[in-house]
């Protein structure tokens, strides 16, 4: 009986350590299971710039980590949130979230939550410019990835760490760093994406030489590889940039247009890249010297910068507002949590406000320096257009009146309501006055005699009932 007992008591507690390890190991992969399909997703949805279902998914998974109690997973979904309203440039609401995020995460025993966590802080200090802090955190990411296991998500993380190294590097003006930083995250990954940062930078350096050698690997890996419509567009538009610095019109507005296919086909609302895309177009246009089509583009740019500045802040205003209503609703909300909900709130009210106004001043800005750009483009459209108008003049062409009433259109009609009854070589007529051709001018390239033309402003003062005080170039000038 006592051997029984011997044997007996080791064998449950065996089973017991069984069952506890068994659970932990259950808990660990419903876990990581939980940070791989929320990572993932959101990641999807933050490329494809739909934001209002990227809140939605973050507040069903911080239902889900409530349930689970699982504290780490409400801080991903806090710093979803954050990095969010950091692309979106509401840099203090992102504080906020990204605060509430490092309270869970700060005490997670799994490292690759913090890797995550000073990658997303490191990006939220290069949108505000402070290459330093970006460069410090960026680095604290590296040491934390490092400490974690090798999973799917930290193998993913590791060459983008890499990638935004470059990126703040380069900012820095630090290009050695900055290079190996790029071809170390390019040798990991090896996607058409990171092959086009490679590129990008020998762009930013002036090497389009070297620059080329990536543009045709990252095309090669895009048609190989599964690429993000976000990230193709993206190369597209690199590869457009690239051949318009070498000159090759063609092959860059066929890039380009790939790029603006894209935007079409998925119908992205929130894109960061299409307004690059329509400035790459008209700068390319303004080379080739077809003023009508740049100013075209620039003109959508324009649009672009406009549509994001206000529809993206009034979206992601609205989504956080319902992220903050949902989370008020999570029956572990505790009573010590509501200072921040009125410091939430307070933040909604003020700060939206601070923040409308420097998007109006951006705006305005952006808006005297395009207008310039695009006055410039129109001069040139209608200076162009009248020169040909002035050769159909000269070669006496019968197209001429047709060009013409495309200049002016107003002119024609502004004649007609003084006369309906005016034929059509006397509007050519009053067109070449319009024009300022001399009487000599007009009589060579009509093929008649200075004297006929005389005659025929005479009859056209009768014909317009232009005073004989007034002077006939001076009159069509003003009409």
């Amino acid at each position: 009986m006592i051997m029984k007992k011997i044997i007996t008591y080791p064998v449950c507690f065996g089973l017991l350590l069984f069952v506890i390890f068994c659970n932990r190991d259950s808990n660990n992969n419903e876990r990581e299971n939980f940070d791989l399909s929320l990572l993932t997703q959101s990641a999807a949805l933050q490329l494809s710039g739909r934001y209002e279902s990227l809140i939605q998914l973050n507040v069903a998974y911080l239902k889900k980590a409530a349930k689970m109690k699982y504290h780490a997973g409400k801080g991903l979904c806090y710093l979803n949130i954050a990095s969010v309203n950091v692309s979106a440039g509401n840099y203090q609401k992102a504080l906020f979230f990204f605060n509430k995020a490092e309270d869970y995460l700060g005490n997670s025993e799994n490292p690759y939550h913090k890797a995550e966590l000073y990658n997303d802080y490191s990006q939220y200090y290069a949108h505000l410019k402070i290459y330093d802090k970006a460069i410090e955190y960026n680095h604290k990411a590296f040491a934390y990835l490092k400490a974690s296991k090798k999973t799917m998500l930290s193998s993913k993380l590791l060459p983008r760490l890499y990638v935004n190294k470059g990126i703040y590097y380069a900012r820095k003006g630090w290009r050695g760093t900055s290079l190996k930083s790029f071809q170390k995250g390019n040798v990991l990954e090896n996607s058409a994406y990171t092959n086009c940062m490679v590129a990008q930078y020998y762009l930013f350096v002036h090497q389009p030489d070297s620059a080329g050698i990536y543009i045709k690997r990252s095309e090669e890996k895009m048609e190989s590889q599964k690429t993000s419509d976000a990230e193709s567009m993206w190369v597209y538009y690199t590869t457009g940039y690239y051949y318009n610095e070498v000159n090759n019109s063609d092959d860059a507005e066929k890039a380009l247009k790939q790029a603006l296919e894209i935007n079409i086909k998925t119908r992205r609302t929130y894109s960061s890249h299409i307004k690059d895309v329509y400035k790459a177009m008209a700068d390319l246009y303004k080379k080739k010297n077809d003023g009508g089509r740049a100013y075209y583009y620039l003109n959508k740019y324009m649009e672009e910068e406009k549509r994001i500045d206000t529809a993206r802040f009034a979206t992601m205003n609205k989504a956080t507002e319902d992220f903050i209503s949902e989370i008020k609703k999570e029956s572990d909300w505790h009573k010590s949590d509501f200072p921040l909900l009125i410091a939430m709130s307070i933040t909604v009210l003020t700060v939206s406000g601070v923040y409308v106004r420097k998007v109006i001043h951006k705006m305005n800005m952006k808006k005297l320096n395009l207008k310039k750009e695009t006055d410039e483009l129109k001069n040139h459209v209608y200076n162009k257009q009248l020169q040909e108008v002035i050769e159909l003049a000269r070669k006496n062409d019968s197209s001429f009146l047709l060009k013409f009433k495309e200049l002016y259109p107003d002119f024609i009609n502004a004649l007609l309501k003084i006369n309906p009854d005016l034929e059509n070589s006397e509007l050519t007529f009053c067109a070449m006055l319009k024009l300022q051709f001399s009487s000599k001018e007009i009589a060579d390239y009509t093929f008649v005699q200075h004297r006929s033309v005389q005659q025929k402003k005479y009859r056209i003062r009768k014909r317009l009932n232009i005073p004989g005080e007034t002077d006939i170039y001076e009159f069509f000038d003003n009409l």
